[in-house]
């Protein structure tokens, strides 16, 4: 009877390791555990059934040897997932893969660990191709290897700095010549310009007036030298008259009304905020281009001045 019950025992746990051995789903294996310095071999996890797993964060051997190339998804096969990793080693030696804890339906289990041997590249030195010796590797150029050159560049750049500050001075001192352009050619350029800017179509009534009248108090500042762009309205129409009684200016009393007319417009428009219509605008413009046509004063002849 003790006798049997021995061998029942035995057998009980022979059919418990069998068991137990069977209830690990885990599985890893490895396409090469021998591979040369930086060749590259397949480390792969599997898991029978296709329950809910978490496959770990890949740990490896303890030196840091072997190193993780890429990591490939899941893959679901028939009744089995598995993961691919793809490894490498850039060192030759023995390197243990450590076991690797997976999680299986909330339980914790264990790879096994594995080995993988790295060995060095043989090189065959009779059939390696031989070079010459290379010659010595001269040192950079750095500044003070060209210090001595500048003695000899300093003196020339001082020479051409010193030609052509005479050159320029020379053609500074040169008198540009400036073009005439009479007065009441400028006048009329400035009344065409003003016409191309289009203030009357922009409602900027005061700006045209301003400008305007600015063209036609320029002109007799310049061509019958009477101060005009200083001078008020009344001051200035009766500086005119006082020119042209004493001087002789020649004026007609007609030019003198129309310019005054215009001069009260703009003043209107500019101090009284007046908003002449767009007709009494144009003519105020005809005007005052023959203002500055009747303006120019009277060439007199030698019996006249005597």
């Amino acid at each position: 009877m003790n006798l049997r019950k021995k061998y029942l025992v035995y057998i009980m746990i022979c059919i418990g390791f069998i068991g137990f051995s069977q209830e690990n789903p885990v599985k890893t294996s490895m396409d090469t555990t021998f591979i040369r310095i930086g060749e590259q071999f397949q480390y792969k996890v599997s898991v029978d059934g296709e329950d809910q797993v978490i496959f770990p964060k890949l740990q490896l051997d303890s030196l840091h040897k072997v190193e993780v190339v890429e990591a490939f998804p899941v893959d679901t096969l028939k009744n089995r997932l598995e993961k691919k990793y793809v490894l490498t080693s850039f060192d030759s030696g023995q390197y243990v893969i450590p076991q690797q804890q997976l999680i299986v339906n909330n339980k914790k289990y264990l790879t096994d660990s594995l080995l993988i041997n790295v060995a060095t590249v043989k090189v065959d030195t009779t059939k390696q191709k031989l070079f010459p010796i290379k010659a010595v590797m001269s040192e950079p150029k750095t500044v003070d290897d060209y210090l001595h050159l500048w003695w000899l560049i300093f003196p020339l750049l001082a020479i051409i700095a010193i030609i052509l500050y005479f050159i320029l001075r020379k053609k500074a001192k040169k008198e540009v010549v400036a073009v005439y352009v009479p007065p009441i050619q400028e006048a009329m350029e400035r009344l065409k310009a003003l016409d191309e800017k289009q203030l009357l179509k922009q409602h900027k009534i005061k700006l045209y007036y301003s400008e305007l009248t600015e063209i036609v108090r320029a002109y007799i500042e310049k061509d019958i030298n009477i101060p005009a762009l200083e001078s008020t309205t009344n001051e200035l129409l009766e500086t005119i008259k006082d020119f042209n009684e004493s001087s002789k200016l020649g004026i007609s009393k007609e030019t003198i009304t129309e310019l005054k007319e215009v001069l009260q417009n703009a003043d209107l428009v500019k101090f009284a905020k007046s908003k002449p219509i767009v007709e009494e605008i144009k003519t105020d413009r005809t005007l005052s281009e023959r203002i500055l046509q009747n303006l120019k004063p009277i060439k007199k002849t030698e019996n006249e001045l005597e």
